[in-house]
């Protein structure tokens, strides 16, 4: 999330699309309330008619995998009505960027697109430089190849008829809908986006939010009160895990991790685009001192220059092969693991196309599940479609500690590190997962003491002591995650002692005296304490940032990219709620003294402009994470594309896209196993399928099936449907019935809801379906089994994660 929970109740208009709120992130929804309290307008777009549909200004719905022809339509309107955020669009964001001639769009393809290798070369969609190395731009956004022109053009074909047909949201409701959000385009006024897994889990995944995010740009809505494009997490330390790496391709604090592309240190520190525009921070250009830093938190006194500092010991990726969870499951079903920890997850019912999961896990030699209950995962030898005498792996029990019976650090979407204690003590063998972690680690770098290995110098030399009179001990690790100076230095005019807990990421150094597991939360934990144990409730701003409650990262900043809202001489677009201010002293119509108040501002130089209307040469663009300091409306990063397209999802009700030839998107990963079966418009599939989550469950319903109150409010597996498709089956309400894709069927209890109804996609009638993805054949007993037994195991090129919210099934009758 760029802003925070309490943010959003400051804002003018909510779009709650891809997101359940008011059922799977209540809590959300309280702040949800009070911004509607407050004469906020509430829209909600949704295959179905949720909890949340129903405390909404405006629901509108829409076939599963549409939302960037959605999208599309509403940068349309926005750009033919001229409701853009003029001054900020052009000052603050790479839309008056000429891109170079080499740029083009033809029929669904970018230029650059090569079809052997599925990939575009990305050096078609560079800018124009000038003589110093920096982009041209043109502010009056009038050149033909400027990035706002080229938008324009792009998202000219987003028609209304187009939109309606292709998603199945009325005119009316789509019109209706972008008038009211794109009126958030100005100053004084503020929309927000709430999205979770319904945006993420598609081949489009990231270009969905991407859309979203250049409509905030276009309307002037990031790094303001009651702005920007919030993440709803599924779990309470999602935020965390991520930030601390648990993705394959990232380090902690989002680094890239090692790659033989980059064998040695340099090489890794040049990777980054280098910007000669003076009045770019471009952040990225400190990573020597985040990666130092890091490299002496992992190896301590044996990471010196000799090894680069540490750098030769760490694993590293082999360049161009990704090690995502689709990947890696189509490893292992391939068997290519000789063993797994599956730590705290449930994957033989997480893992879309959860057959090929758990056959996957039968090519295991032995295999260790750390969790509360049995489950799936552990039990997937004796469970359904298994012989338990041909298979081979050996499975590991450990049952370590719930939430409530640790202490540690969680990081909420909002990006608030907030400390929590044990309640009550683990029951019985019941052991934390930090006590493993150490208990394991012992024992191997034991081992690897006493009888060497291939490799040994990263294991023996890590840097181990996080327990206190023998146990974990959480604030040693968070101590190490701040980071400490490792000798005398003095920084910034300021001198420090060794041992002294570094104060902020400013203070990092590249030269070996400092280390920080993780640059970001440098200035979580220093002298002055455990900032994430903080529970203080003033708050000056007026604005909930409660910049005394928690810790949150960076450096506190409750909302990123906050120097965006302001104008060019420092001052709020909104004055009534402001998120920062420059209150600089004034001589001669010149700022001559630096000051903000509010937030923690993003960078504290000058604004760009004097009171009297000349530029300074002493300041920065707001957007100090990317090279050009500019937001990007035109993303050249990504794996398909600069802007986002419509494409259908892999499996789909339609014969044709209605943007493109192009049918799906051109560069996403197919795996190819007997397991991996795809089918579109196959008449015997021509029901939509997704899944979603229900508020009596968790997950995969690991902890609370095993719960009987929640099992009597929610016993099994259902299949929702439209009262109309339930006519056309002749199924009545609490009738069992089997739904089937391509890779797997489940028996699920059907219940026939207002809640969906048929959509009118390019002439044609079209059903979906719903089931929710909490249960398995362990507990309880009639309970059902996985939806994802149905999802297809396809993902987004970007990131791999998997497309289970568009799927095609067929719904008989038991």
């Amino acid at each position: 999330m760029t802003n925070h929970w309490i943010d959003l109740g400051n804002s003018d208009c909510i779009l709650i699309m891809g997101s359940n709120a008011a059922e799977n992130h209540p809590i959300s929804f309280k702040w949800v309330t009070k911004a509607k309290e407050r004469g906020a307008t509430l829209i909600n777009v949704d295959p179905r008619f949720t909890r949340t549909s129903s405390k909404v200004d405006i629901y509108a719905p829409l076939r599963s995998g549409s939302d960037i022809a959605f999208l599309g339509g509403m940068i349309k309107y926005i750009l033919d009505n001229n409701l853009y955020f003029r001054e900020y669009v052009a000052e603050y964001t790479n839309a008056p960027f000429i891109l170079t001639k080499r740029y083009g769009f033809r029929d669904g393809l970018f230029s650059g697109y090569n079809p052997k290798t599925k990939s575009y070369n990305k050096r078609y969609w560079a800018f124009e430089k000038d003589k110093k190395g920096t982009p041209k731009k043109d502010k009056s956004l009038k050149h033909p190849r400027c990035v706002y022109q080229l938008l324009k053009k792009h998202y000219s074909r987003y028609t209304i008829d187009k939109v309606s047909a292709i998603t199945g949201t009325p005119k009316r409701d789509l019109l209706k809908i972008y008038k009211i959000y794109a009126a958030t385009g100005r100053s004084g006024k503020a929309g927000t986006i709430m999205y979770a897994m319904g945006w993420t889990q598609h081949t489009v995944g990231v270009q969905n939010i991407r859309t979203m995010a250049m409509i905030q740009l276009l309307l002037g809505n990031m790094g303001v009160a009651g702005g920007g494009v919030n993440a709803l997490r599924g779990e309470s330390n999602v935020q965390g895990s991520t930030d601390h790496c648990l993705l394959f391709h990232i380090l902690p604090g989002y680094m890239a991790t090692p790659s033989t592309k980059w064998p040695k240190l340099a090489d890794y520190l040049k990777r980054r685009p280098k910007n000669n525009d003076p009045l770019s921070a471009n952040w990225w250009q400190n990573e020597p001192k985040y990666m130092v830093s890091f490299l002496k938190s992992m190896f301590g006194e044996f990471a010196t220059p000799a090894n680069d500092f540490g750098y030769d010991w760490m694993p590293k990726l082999d360049a161009g092969k990704t090690y995502t969870w689709l990947d890696l499951f189509d490893l292992m079903y391939k068997g290519k693991f000789t063993g797994f920890f599956s730590w705290g997850q449930n994957p033989a019912c997480s893992g879309a196309n959860s057959n090929k999961t758990r056959k996957a896990l039968a090519e295991l030699k032995w295999l260790v599940n750390i969790n509360m209950f049995e489950n799936e995962t552990g039990s997937f030898w004796k469970g359904p479609g298994m012989n338990p005498n041909e298979i081979k792996t050996e499975v590991f029990f450990l049952p370590c500690a719930v939430s409530v019976e640790k202490e540690g650090s969680i990081t909420n979407s909002g990006r608030w590190m907030q400390w929590r204690y044990a309640a009550v003590k683990p029951p019985g063998k019941a052991t934390p997962d930090g006590e493993i972690i150490v208990k394991l680690f012992d024992k191997i770098k034991k081992l690897y003491k006493k009888e060497g290995g291939v490799f040994p110098e990263p294991i023996v030399s890590l840097k181990w002591d996080y327990t206190t009179r023998g146990k974990f001990d959480p604030h040693k690790v968070a101590k190490q995650i701040n980071g400490y100076f490792l000798k005398d230095v003095t920084v910034k005019g300021k001198t420090f002692k060794k041992g002294t807990l570094v104060p902020s990421f400013a203070y990092l150094k590249d030269d070996g005296s400092t280390s920080s597991a993780n640059w970001l939360y440098c200035n979580s934990y220093t002298e002055k304490g455990n900032m994430a144990t903080r529970r203080g409730l003033k708050d000056a701003s007026g604005i909930g940032l409660y910049p005394e409650w928690s810790w949150c990262w960076p450096v506190n900043r409750r909302i990123i990219y906050n120097r965006a809202s302001v104008n060019l001489k420092g001052q709020p677009w909104d004055k009534k709620r402001p998120v920062v201010r420059f209150v600089g002293e004034v001589k001669n119509g010149k700022y001559v003294t630096k000051k903000w108040v509010g937030d923690v501002p993003d960078g504290g130089w000058y604004p760009m402009m004097n009171p009297d209307g000349t530029r300074r040469a002493d300041t920065k663009y707001p957007f100090i994470m990317k090279p050009e300091g500019h937001a990007h409306v035109f993303g050249p990063g990504r794996a398909d594309g600069p802007f986002s397209e419509h494409y259908e999802p892999l499996e789909c009700p339609v014969e044709r896209n209605l943007m493109s030839s192009q049918f799906i998107n051109p560069t996403v990963k197919l795996f190819k196993t007997a397991k991996d079966k795809f089918l579109t418009c196959d008449p015997r599939y021509p029901i939509v399928g997704t899944t979603y989550r229900v508020t009596e469950h968790w997950q995969t319903g690991l902890m609370t099936r095993w719960q009987p109150w929640l099992i009597e409010a929610e016993p099994q597996l259902f299949c929702e449907m439209s009262e109309e498709f339930a006519a056309l089956r002749g199924i009545k309400n609490g009738e069992k019935v089997i739904v089937e894709s391509p890779r797997g069927r489940v028996t699920a209890i059907a219940i026939a809801t207002k809640r969906f109804k048929p959509f009118t996609i390019m002439g044609q009638t079209v059903h979906e379906v719903g089931l929710p993805w909490h249960f398995g054949w362990v507990t309880p007993k009639d309970g059902g089994d996985s939806a994802n037994l149905l999802t297809s195991s396809v993902g987004d090129p970007n990131t791999l994660i998997p497309e289970t919210k568009a799927f095609m099934v067929n719904v008989r009758k038991a």
